[in-house]
């Protein structure tokens, strides 16, 4: 698999100010772009197709759409309650200690809910930002009330600050990245908030 289109494209969707674009712009320059193709694959659920075609949503979406990844729930935690909220949940690691490319720096990958769900209140060591590419999703931040999104928004989360994220009627599919220490070790799932 040839991922170097994908990822001079996410080059320009990372143009923010923020420290986190800049670090995450080097590693997708520099990254060893062919990779081997997943031995299965798994095609993205319509609801996330109806929304990357939509007429707001992101042009690297039809790329994304266009690529065999293995679509699968994120294993971050292996916390029980963690894995049976994350059953609504696309996610490919690009970049990172188990993606595609390998990377110390940075973790970065694709992200999408389908609708009607939840991701509960979490937190990590790491920085991270979230870049919405279609679709429509709600985020919580700390004790602040949920927020609609749409594509081109993002969600910046400093190192430890608690977040949490639902979908209504549609889906949404996103880019995020991780900078600082990316391993999963520091992360808590704390489950749906109470409001």
């Amino acid at each position: 698999m040839y991922l170097k289109p994908l990822f001079v494209e996410l080059e320009s969707v990372f143009s923010g100010l923020e420290g986190i674009d800049s670090h995450v712009r080097n590693a997708l320059k520099n990254a060893q772009t062919e990779v081997a193709f997943p031995s299965s694959t798994a095609p993205l659920p319509q609801p996330f197709i109806d929304v990357m075609i939509g007429i707001d949503a992101h042009p690297i979406c039809k790329l994304i759409a266009g690529i065999p990844f293995n679509w699968a729930p994120p294993q971050t935690s292996s916390d029980p309650l963690y894995a049976k909220h994350s059953i609504s949940k696309v996610h490919v690691e690009l970049l990172g200690p188990s993606g595609l490319v390998n990377s110390d720096e940075v973790r970065l990958g694709l992200y999408g809910m389908m609708p009607n769900a939840e991701y509960g209140m979490r937190t990590h060591e790491a920085e991270e930002v979230y870049i919405m590419l279609a679709g429509v999703v709600d985020w919580k931040l700390s004790n602040a009330p949920y927020k609609s999104h749409f594509s081109g928004d993002r969600s910046y989360h400093p190192s430890m600050m608690p977040h949490a994220n639902r979908t209504q009627e549609l889906a949404f599919m996103s880019v995020y990245a991780w900078h600082g220490d990316i391993s999963s070790e520091s992360y808590v799932y704390s489950g749906i908030p109470l409001e």
